[in-house]
């Protein structure tokens, strides 16, 4: 194999997983050490440089990081990291002297922002303290998107969501609440330089089946029930409810009507339990309130006795899956009847855009979606961009705020006649973590604790009132166990081939067997001769340059290399060394800073 370049930034794309799997690339491992030394308001920070809103992702992120932990490769359990940023948010001082500084003097160029939610919020964010001047425009009376009207407030309350919006309303949006744009021809005409819109997909999706309208009155679109029970349009429901769809948005459709009043809650899924589109925790959490969930039920009609609704008919399915757990066929083995005093429909959501007219040079798709860059999320129209559920549909709020990130350095690039799609790539710095011989500047110790349960309200007490947080947070003490599970895998074993002197006292340190001495070779026949055969092939080996003495490679698997630093602390030549690797990846601000030094240049 051709010697490994750890000098590029993707090949600790494979090496730090959580901090690459985020979509907005936090530096996970850099903010857990700081909660370790109890520096709550730091660590707020580092976390908002790159997610925005700590406090609400710590309590809603859908968790893409934490699959991707490495701690998962050991025992299965990763790493806490989604509730370590709740640690954070919980436990900081008063941030506002911190927070990013908007010029006095601004730039002349002004934006608008359609929604004020997330990815619009984002968007503000970057681009205020840059000198625009950014208008946003809400439908509702209050900012937030879905955080505020989907997301019930026992899961995100809403002093936590206004507290971390204020954040960002505060340096100087102008902010329209209460106004709906219903034409974009009409917006553009305005004058702004650049219109981000972020309006979601607000639209659910509903069943047309027999009995639909009939029952009307007692079927509900998940989306838009939330959102009237967020804002206090419905206080109450049937004491038979069935949900059909299992995704995260059923899951609160399902918690929230036991707290307005249901008895019994079922939960209706068509396929088996591997392909629920809901988190893992929400479907646990649901379960521990007594929520039914059934599956291989398919909708067959909605029935109506009186004029008014009594239940559901469902055909039972039946699945035959291969080896990989796709599935091959199905049939329908019979049929059954719910009862029912309301049904809520959860089965997805859709993006709707009758605002936009269809002449203003903005294309759309075969399914009238606006035909998006995914690099730099601009529509086809110079000067409009799109971001959050708006661009590609529902997904989650970090995933928003990484649109945020890229819109606003689109939006900068295009105000100062840039061209959008040429942009700073992301950057990689290594830096020795060496204080003496054997010493590093982080702790090292492989902690054997099991991850750290959550503590919640109990069940007496959750249904009590509508808004009690059923999850109460960490506390100071309770993270001190939880934060020295993480293997610090930003610093990496960096290895330099012509100090070694092939003692192999590495090889023998090593807990886990991730190293190998051995001649080089076709990747297949490499891996199959290391100490622990490297059978993961998504992740690559790391292949050094021929070693001096008997031009043999060393070979790490990092599929298996837990970042103890034995290595580095035994090897007699410091050939291996602790580095920490710091990645930057850009957003507005650092384009600006680099036109800004283009310019100077050229002058």
């Amino acid at each position: 194999m051709e010697p490994t370049d750890t000098s590029h930034p993707d090949y600790y794309h494979r090496v730090v997983d959580c901090q690459w799997a985020c979509p907005a690339h936090t530096d996970v491992p850099e903010y857990i050490r700081l909660i370790a030394q109890g520096r709550f308001t730091d660590a707020y920070m580092v976390n908002r440089e790159s997610n925005v809103f700590p406090g609400i992702l710590g309590r809603v992120c859908d968790r893409p990081c934490e699959p991707a932990c490495r701690r998962g490769r050991i025992e299965q359990k990763p790493v806490a990291i989604c509730r370590l940023k709740r640690v954070a948010a919980d436990h900081r001082e008063d941030v506002t002297s911190r927070l990013p500084k908007v010029p006095r003097v601004k730039n002349g160029k002004r934006i608008a922002c359609i929604g004020a939610g997330c990815a619009s919020l984002t968007v503000a964010n970057d681009l205020l303290p840059l000198g625009y001047q950014v208008t946003m425009f809400e439908q509702y009376g209050e900012p937030g998107g879905l955080m505020r009207t989907n997301i019930p407030s026992f899961r995100l309350p809403q002093r936590v969501l206004s507290e971390e919006i204020g954040m960002i309303t505060g340096l100087g949006v102008d902010l329209r609440l209460d106004s709906p744009v219903t034409s974009l021809r009409a917006l553009l005409a305005q004058g702004f330089d650049a219109v981000f819109v972020g309006s979601g997909a607000p639209h659910g999706k509903n069943l047309d089946l027999p009995g639909r309208d009939a029952a009307a009155a007692n079927i509900h679109i998940g989306i838009a029930w939330l959102e009237s029970v967020a804002f206090g349009h419905v206080d109450s429901v049937g004491k038979r409810v069935l949900i059909i769809g299992v995704g995260n948005t059923a899951m609160d459709c399902c918690r929230t009507s036991l707290r307005l009043g249901a008895e019994s809650v079922k939960v209706m899924a068509r396929k088996p339990r591997g392909f629920f589109k809901a988190s893992d925790w929400e479907l646990e959490d649901a379960e521990e309130e007594s929520v039914e969930i059934v599956v291989n039920r398919s909708p067959r009609e909605f029935v109506v006795e009186n004029g008014r609704l009594t239940g559901m008919r469902f055909e039972r399915m039946e699945y035959e899956l291969d080896a990989s757990g796709r599935i091959t066929a199905e049939r329908v083995v019979g049929e059954e009847f719910l009862h029912a005093d309301d049904v809520i429909l959860a089965i997805g959501q859709e993006n709707a855009f009758p605002w936009i007219e269809r002449d203003l040079g903005i294309e759309f798709d075969k399914w009238d979606v606006p035909v998006i860059d995914p690099r730099t999320f601009q529509s086809t129209r110079p000067g409009v961009y799109f971001g959050g559920d708006a661009a590609f549909g529902p997904k989650n709020i970090i995933w928003a705020v990484e649109h945020g990130h890229q819109a606003a350095i689109s939006i900068h690039r295009h105000c100062e006649r840039q061209p959008v799609s040429e942009r700073l790539p992301p950057g990689m710095n290594l830096q020795s973590r060496k204080m003496g011989m054997h010493e590093w500047s982080y702790a090292n110790d492989y902690s054997p604790v099991e991850r750290r349960l959550m503590p919640h309200v109990s069940l007496k007490e959750r249904f009590k009132k509508l808004n009690i947080e059923v999850e109460l947070g960490f506390t100071a003490e309770q993270v001190e166990q939880e934060v020295q599970r993480c293997l610090n895998c930003d610093v990496q074993t960096v290895f330099i081939a012509k100090l070694c002197i092939e003692c192999d006292a590495c090889l023998d340190i090593c807990p886990v067997d991730c190293l190998t001495i051995t001649a080089n070779g076709p990747e297949a026949d490499l891996r199959a001769r290391l100490k622990a055969p490297a059978r993961n092939l998504a992740q690559p080996l790391y292949v050094s340059a021929a070693l001096p003495q008997t031009a043999r490679v060393m070979v790490k698997d990092e599929d298996l290399c837990v970042h103890c630093g034995l290595c580095a602390e035994r090897c007699p030549t410091a050939a291996w060394d602790m580095q920490k690797s710091q990645l930057h990846w850009p957003h507005a601000e650092d384009e600006a800073r680099a036109l800004e030094a283009r310019k100077t240049k050229i002058a």
